[in-house]
């Protein structure tokens, strides 16, 4: 590698670098507010947010990746050209072609972060997010376990516990559950115990009263009485068993052959299944595309004290095209088994475009004939 395509690798990968924290960091901090609000909420400390945030990230950085670089490249290039070095280089013979040379490098060093992130980090992620979710959404004693508050654990469920003993014990309990359109029932006891069978948690009551209200016309209500009484809480917390894994939990190789058993247990289609899987190889070329996308339209523009707005405002243009034509292969990857190949046309379709940008920016340009007599 030259020394002219060493300076500009390092100036593109500050830039990036700068450009994918703030990203990064206005993106995280938009999803850990509602995040903070969920689990805080829920009576989680304050470690499960911070795990859950760290979690989360992979996700983040694999999405601000080639805007990052897209804004590092045209902000490297611009200020480049303003002071004139990219100037010398062309009058020293460089052509378009031997300019882009160190952005090809660089899209290159993206587009394997990408591939790391999307083949790796991320399904590990999503599926270690996963797993501590069900823990959590398992976790009665942090969700019911507060003294003096109702809680809204479910839709049409309320709770309300005046006092908490320190061994543990459910003092005047009291449970309303509207779940069921045909009746409504409501559980008093003096105290509960919150114990777990077979991994199934469960409340035991003791000394109280269940009241049902049926919700028709008659509206007949039906009081009894109990020394002691166990309620089922897995419809109320939920639980694991069961569960559909998201596809972001499968690794790259398990989606790319959508057996019918992966298709069965994530409750998806084959196509959703192909989409995601070569959409994991597609997106990291964009980390590529863009940043040469938008090197070539800057090189279409000469030394300007006043900067290239024009082709910075064309390069955001090409940009905004190439998402909306991924985005457009991704509608018709998901449509069939056989539209996956539409999901590389994007990428690739950016690169072809920057290449025939470069070419034309290094054809001769004619110069206005001054006024002849």
């Amino acid at each position: 590698m030259s020394r002219f395509d060493r300076y500009l690798l390092s100036q593109l990968l500050q830039l990036f670098g700068f450009f994918s924290l703030v990203l990064v960091a206005v993106y995280w901090v938009n999803r850990a507010v509602g995040l903070f609000d969920q689990l805080i909420g829920d009576g989680q400390s304050a470690l499960v947010f911070v795990e859950f945030s760290l979690l989360t990230l992979p996700n983040v950085i694999r999405l601000v990746l080639p805007i990052s670089a897209f804004a590092a490249c045209l902000y490297a290039i611009n200020r480049l050209m303003q002071e004139s070095e990219l100037v010398v280089m062309q009058a020293t013979g460089f052509s378009a072609f031997r300019l882009a040379r160190p952005v090809v490098y660089f899209g290159l060093c993206v587009m394997a972060m990408q591939l790391v992130l999307t083949n790796l980090l991320v399904p590990l992620s999503q599926s270690r997010l996963a797993e501590r979710t069900a823990e959590v959404s398992e976790n009665v004693t942090a969700r019911f376990l507060t003294e003096g508050r109702f809680m809204h654990p479910a839709n049409g469920v309320t709770i309300y516990i005046r006092e908490i003993s320190p061994l543990g014990e459910l003092n005047d309990l009291f449970l309303s559950d509207e779940r069921s359109p045909k009746e409504t029932a409501v559980y008093t006891a003096r105290q509960a115990l919150l114990v777990r069978e077979d991994g199934t948690p469960r409340l035991i009551m003791l000394d109280g009263m269940a009241q049902r209200m049926t919700a028709d016309g008659t509206r007949r209500l039906a009081l009894t009485r109990f020394s002691d009484f166990t309620l089922d809480l897995s419809g109320i917390v939920g639980g694991k068993d069961g569960r559909q894994r998201n596809l972001r939990e499968y690794d790259t190789a398990s989606l790319l052959l959508a057996a019918p058993a992966t298709v069965e247990a994530t409750g998806e289609t084959r196509p959703a299944l192909l989409e995601e899987g070569h959409s994991r190889l597609a997106a990291p070329l964009l980390g590529l595309a863009a940043p040469l996308l938008g090197f070539a339209a800057l090189m279409l523009g000469g030394y300007s004290r006043f900067g290239l707005w024009r082709q910075m405002g064309l390069a955001v243009l090409l940009i905004i095209g190439l998402q909306m034509a991924n985005t457009a292969a991704s509608g018709v990857a998901l449509r069939s088994e056989t539209g996956w190949p539409a999901l590389y046309a994007a990428p690739l379709l950016g690169v072809a475009v920057a290449m025939g940008l470069l070419w034309w920016s290094q054809r001769p340009r004619r110069i206005r004939a001054e006024a002849a007599a």
